[in-house]
């Protein structure tokens, strides 16, 4: 494993080589003291209080969505954040026992749907397990991956899937974004403490 010491030196070099300015020399910082977390430090966390207390933060809702030789798929999402400016990166979590996501996988990319204040019917159609979630939804391809954007989102990512990390009991999918775009003014979705709001300015 590289030292911090090489590590600096390396940034150096490719800093120089691009045509950055630098000044030195660089004083590596001292090694960080690592070592495994003792079982008798731990501390136990059960799940219905994590999810209290994780509930109090707030966040936008979304869908996301793909299609596949069998037909669309898609799950409501509350885990999902961008993550990269460049290249343009998003990430979504999506349990590991999902139904939903080996088909996202198989299609290789997916649409997020951002969805709007007054979709909270449509993301409770998603959250559920099983039976037809498009019945009834209005939906027209992705520019890209032609995975379904759903009528009346206020803001879409059309992506490919870039990498996927296990992440506990979740996995962590990275999209690559392809295209993108939103409405000037549409108000969002969100979700607090296991009930939907909106967004008040003030």
């Amino acid at each position: 494993m590289m030292g911090h010491a090489a590590m600096a030196a390396t940034a150096v070099r490719y800093l120089r080589s691009a045509g950055a300015p630098t000044a030195g020399p660089y004083e590596a910082l001292p090694a960080p003291t690592l070592r495994a977390v003792g079982e008798d430090e731990r501390v136990p966390v059960g799940r219905d209080e994590f999810r209290r207390v994780l509930g109090h933060f707030a966040s936008g809702v979304t869908v996301v969505t793909a299609v596949g030789e069998d037909g669309p798929a898609g799950f409501a999402c509350q885990s999902f954040a961008s993550l990269s400016l460049d290249p343009p990166l998003v990430v979504f979590m999506v349990g590991r026992r999902s139904t939903t996501w080996p088909r996202i996988a198989r299609a290789g990319g997916f649409c997020v749907n951002i969805l709007g204040e007054e979709q909270g019917a449509l993301c409770r159609g998603f959250a559920v397990s099983g039976g037809d979630k498009f019945a009834g939804v209005a939906y027209r391809p992705a520019p890209v991956t032609g995975a379904p954007l759903l009528n009346g989102a206020p803001a879409w990512i059309d992506c490919t899937v870039q990498a996927v990390h296990t992440g506990g009991d979740h996995l962590l999918v990275v999209g690559r974004v392809a295209a993108l775009d939103a409405e000037e003014d549409g108000a969002p979705l969100l979700f607090h403490r296991g009930r939907f709001g909106r967004f008040d300015v003030r």
